[in-house]
């Protein structure tokens, strides 16, 4: 399972949708996403978003875009990057984007048992 951070209201519009993630895709050629494992290293970036965030968890065997694992910041971990849109089905949940006080991510229950890397 990969993650993707959005705002709950893109995500809100998105979610009926058959595939999304044309927007990203224009932007940066691909769709960031990350492992559980390495979202604590990446969820810092949300730290001044004040819109309320979810993440979706995708299952990589259901997407039917590429995932290609990329080390793009030369930072000797890869992410998972989607190389194409994102179809619905994938997602096989969303969960909400919980913070600590100074804003920072907490991690969610749900991967208390994956240890982070």
């Amino acid at each position: 399972m990969i993650l993707h951070c959005m705002k709950k209201t893109t995500w809100e519009e998105r979610k009926d949708k058959e595939c999304w993630g044309r927007r990203n895709i224009n932007n940066g050629g691909f769709i960031h996403c990350s492992t559980i494992e390495y979202f604590w290293r990446v969820a810092v970036n949300f730290a001044s978003v004040e819109d309320d965030l979810v993440l979706l968890c995708i299952d990589e065997d259901k997407l039917n875009a590429e995932v290609r694992y990329e080390d793009s910041d030369n930072c000797g971990r890869a992410y998972p990057h989607i190389y194409g849109l994102v179809n619905n089905d994938a997602v096989v949940k969303v969960l909400p984007f919980l913070r600590n006080e100074d804003g920072t991510w907490r991690k969610n229950p749900e991967f208390a048992g994956i240890q982070d890397k």
